[in-house]
Parts: structure tokens; C-alpha cells; sequence
């Protein structure tokens, strides 16, 4: 009970009467903590590019119940999409073809126009 005693007047003449003293920029200090970590995690997944209005970047995301969305930047613009498993029907022209690697990466080639 020895922190629950009320001091006397210090050196300055002003008493040091509040046991919260010592913490109270604690919520200051993890603001800053929060906003450091959250410049380190965009540097370290190279997502800076999503601030600059002249950058394209896509990238694919997957929620929690599995299903896959696919997030284009163009400039200022975003679109998302969800890719399905249903299947597609209509025209179209081969764009190129898609291998999968050894290591399970996967390469597309596309088809070059003569």
C-alpha cells in the first residue's frame, strides 16, 4: 500500500499526488508504435504502390471461405473480382499457355503473332 500513500510537495514546489502519472503517454507511445508498424509492413510487402495515382498493380487475394478475388489498380481506379468455378461459354481466341513447374510454380507463354 506503499504507491497509495499521498506525497508531499517536491522540489518544485507541486505535489505528485497521481498514481497515473508515470503511464499516461503510454497511449501516445502506441500510436506510434501502431503507425511504425504499419510503414514497416507496407515497405516489407512492397505495397507502396498503392498510394501513387500513376501506378497498375493486380493482386489476388484469398478470403476465409476459400474463394479467390482478384483487386486491379489502374491510376486512381480499383476493381475487384471473384473468380467461380462455374464454367464460361462463348467465343474467344487462344491468348497463350499456362505450365506448371517441377516446383509447382506456374508460367504462362503467351502466343506470339506472326
Amino acid at each position: 500500500m506503499e504507491y497509495m500513500k499521498r506525497r508531499r510537495v517536491t522540489k518544485n514546489g507541486l505535489e505528485d499526488d497521481d498514481p497515473l502519472n508515470g503511464v499516461a503517454n503510454l497511449f501516445d507511445l502506441g500510436l506510434v508504435f501502431i503507425v511504425g508498424l504499419l510503414i514497416t509492413l507496407f515497405s516489407a510487402y512492397q505495397l507502396t504502390d498503392l498510394f501513387s495515382e500513376k501506378s497498375e498493380m493486380t493482386l489476388m487475394k484469398k478470403n476465409a471461405d476459400g474463394q479467390w478475388e482478384i483487386l486491379i489498380k489502374e491510376g486512381k481506379e480499383i476493381k475487384a473480382m471473384k473468380i467461380t468455378r462455374s464454367k464460361s461459354e462463348g467465343r474467344g481466341e487462344k491468348l497463350g499457355t499456362a505450365y506448371r513447374l517441377e516446383n509447382g510454380a506456374v508460367v504462362y507463354v503467351p502466343e506470339v503473332e506472326q
